[in-house]
């Protein structure tokens, strides 16, 4: 996924290797990195993928080895990164709570943007109409 983040009014984005449990999203990082540091002063980040396009609040919630159940899906999903990085001492733990979802779906080759609001519990699956 690509993970944006933001500091001052500057943005930048980067490719992650991000896991998903329980409607959560986890990603790991080296504390010494920009990232960390923006995350740090504005928990406020977007994810995307695809078609997709998330929005949510992150905080960190430590190392990554203290947490069995990212370890055994990152280390699934991603073995080089896991081998490599979750070990290491500056490496730690996010976990991004997605407030807003918007994606772009085509049916019959006609494009829908179905929002999922989850901070405001609604739904919406509308027909892209253009201007």
């Amino acid at each position: 996924m690509v993970l944006s983040t933001s500091e001052n009014d500057k943005v930048s984005s980067r490719m992650m290797s991000v896991v998903q449990i329980d409607g959560r999203f986890y990603f790991q990082t080296d504390k010494t990195f920009r990232k960390y540091h923006q995350l740090m002063s504005n928990k406020n980040v977007a994810l995307c993928i695809d078609n997709m396009q998330i929005e949510g609040i992150c905080e960190e919630i430590g190392h990554p080895l203290n947490n069995a159940a990212f370890c055994s899906i990152f280390e699934e999903c991603f073995k080089g990164s896991y081998d490599a990085y979750t070990s290491l001492d500056n490496e730690r733990l996010f976990v991004v709570k997605p407030l807003f979802i918007e994606c772009w779906v085509y049916k019959d080759k006609i494009p829908y943007i179905e929002i999922f609001d989850i901070e405001n519990k609604q739904h919406g699956f509308h027909k892209y109409m253009g201007m």
